[in-house]
């Protein structure tokens, strides 16, 4: 039988050969660090002498909401700066009498507050960076909080912003300050990216405006908006940083430097706090597609082909990075590489 290995480098290039992504990078690993790791495919289809290296720079999309916005709110709880069930309007006087004062950060990270769903900031409140922020704050509830699990951008978002009045730091400095720093992610930032870092880049989508794939640029438009800096997407970060962030998660004292948060908030955060409300979610991880949540396979992917997962009953962690996105948003052919990619590794 093939080794496993043998059996995740040929499931991941033959996503290349299919057309899933261009590339992808790989690895797996336990609290000692990574333990087995590949690259397959290009960095570029335009560039066929560039191949995939395992130190491809990726814009990860909605993982930013783990990099930068579970981890800054746990550093907030861990410090006894945030009560996950006080609402909101108690303490945050930006949301105090308006709907989003009854919600409470437990609903934001269990995606179970009740906010509107999908929405082009743009379209509904200008391009003003201020004026989007009160607008959000401000809206009306899409259903009473506490009633249905409805993923939505907008929790990441009000939480990015809930961490930077709390902290009175900007989400990106607040991040590098309290964990991509001390954990030595030196490879992960927001964007725009300077010229020597897009070089290695894995580019995304096709821009519109440019008519060339984006790259070192965030390719979510309402992260653009914004600036590049939310908590919906904007990160970049390479296969090795994310590593550093999963083996701590495994076990904290393996960092030289302890991030901001401790064990104590992982594990808060791999326990399903939904109730009976399906899907099943922790607090921004939820259980992987298909598995039980007593398998302890927990996840967070990424639109533009990212992928964690984390295993606290086995100790194990794994990471797929790919740019899947520069051949289409159709999500079904990168799910079934996904699923297997986790049955491989976790069984």
């Amino acid at each position: 039988m093939p080794s496993t290995t043998e059996q995740l480098r040929d499931l991941v290039t033959t996503g290349v050969h299919d057309r899933v992504y261009p590339g992808a990078v790989w690895a797996v690993g336990d609290a000692t660090g990574i333990t087995d790791r590949g690259a397959t495919g290009l960095l570029d289809p335009a560039r066929p002498d560039e191949p995939m290296e395992p130190d491809t720079i990726f814009d990860v999309a909605s993982l930013t909401k783990i990099l930068a916005v579970w981890t800054t709110i746990g550093t907030l709880w861990q410090d006894d700066h945030l009560d996950l069930d006080e609402p909101l309007g108690q303490f945050w006087p930006d949301v105090a009498g308006h709907p989003l004062g009854r919600v409470t950060s437990h609903q934001l990270l269990t995606h179970t507050a009740g906010l509107p769903l999908r929405a082009q900031l743009k379209n509904l409140y200008g391009t003003d960076h201020d004026a989007i922020r009160t607008g959000v704050l401000h809206e009306a509830l899409h259903r009473e909080p506490g009633q249905a699990v409805e993923y939505t951008d907008r929790a990441a978002l009000i939480l990015g912003y809930l961490a930077e009045y709390l902290s009175g730091e900007r989400l990106d400095h607040l991040a590098t300050d309290r964990v991509w720093g001390p954990l030595g992610m030196q490879e992960t930032r927001y964007g725009p990216l300077t010229a020597e870092l897009v070089a290695r880049c894995a580019p995304t989508e096709l821009d519109d405006e440019t008519d060339t794939h984006l790259k070192g640029t965030v390719h979510d438009f309402s992260a653009r908006l914004l600036g590049g800096v939310s908590g919906i997407a904007g990160a970049f970060s390479t296969l090795d940083d994310l590593a550093l962030l999963l083996r701590y998660m495994l076990d904290p004292a393996a960092a030289a430097t302890p991030a901001g948060f401790g064990p104590e908030w992982t594990r808060e955060s791999l326990n399903v706090h939904t109730g009976g409300l399906e899907p099943a979610r922790g607090l921004f991880w939820h259980p992987a597609p298909g598995t039980d949540p007593a398998d302890q396979s927990w996840t967070h992917y990424g639109f533009t082909g990212t992928a964690l997962w984390l295993n606290p009953k086995q100790s194990r962690w794994a990471v797929l990075l790919s740019n899947k996105l520069y051949y289409t948003r159709s999500r079904e052919p990168l799910a079934q590489v996904r699923d297997r990619f986790r049955e491989i590794v976790f069984g």
